[in-house]
């Protein structure tokens, strides 16, 4: 099993979002990234545990545990002339876009803010989301740097200044 950090906006699409949708499953779709595509294309597993991750909010950080509940396939808001994610480069006989479906499997017991994350740096080394530059939507995290964040959901809050 692989673990994995995935970012949306709460105000295009929150974690709440999941925990309503029928089977509490959704595409995740719209991504327009190489990077990101190629990840979820050749891989995340079904069964992979994601950290749902906030962004572009206040504050930012993660919410809750998600997991890899489809192989990848095309992305079909590529296609769809309607959706902001149209891509007319993409073909269906050559799909240039993928996504997987992720699975709601619950709230963390509070919020862990990019702040809080952050703070603990010297433990998560050179986890990813907070290395200098990094904007990926999407990506791997080691099994000790999952074990961090989350194990943080049992401490007290930090007190934000």
């Amino acid at each position: 099993m692989a673990y994995w950090l995935m970012k949306s906006e709460p105000d295009s699409f929150s974690f709440s979002d999941l925990e309503k949708r029928p089977k509490q499953t959704e595409p995740w779709d719209g991504v327009r990234n190489y990077q990101a595509r190629n990840m979820m294309r050749d891989e995340m597993k079904v069964g992979d545990q994601v950290l749902f991750y906030h962004s572009n909010c206040k504050p930012p950080g993660v919410v809750g545990i998600a997991k890899v509940a489809s192989g990848p396939r095309p992305d079909h808001t590529a296609f769809d002339p309607d959706d902001h994610h149209f891509d007319p480069k993409s073909d269906p006989d050559n799909p240039r876009w993928m996504l997987v479906d992720v699975k709601f499997v619950r709230w963390l017991k509070r919020p862990i803010s990019l702040h809080e994350i952050k703070a603990h740096a010297d433990e998560l080394g050179d986890f990813r989301l907070i290395a200098r530059g990094n904007r990926l939507s999407i990506m791997p995290v080691e099994k000790s740097h999952w074990d961090i964040v989350v194990g943080l959901e049992d401490q007290p809050a930090p007190e934000q200044n």
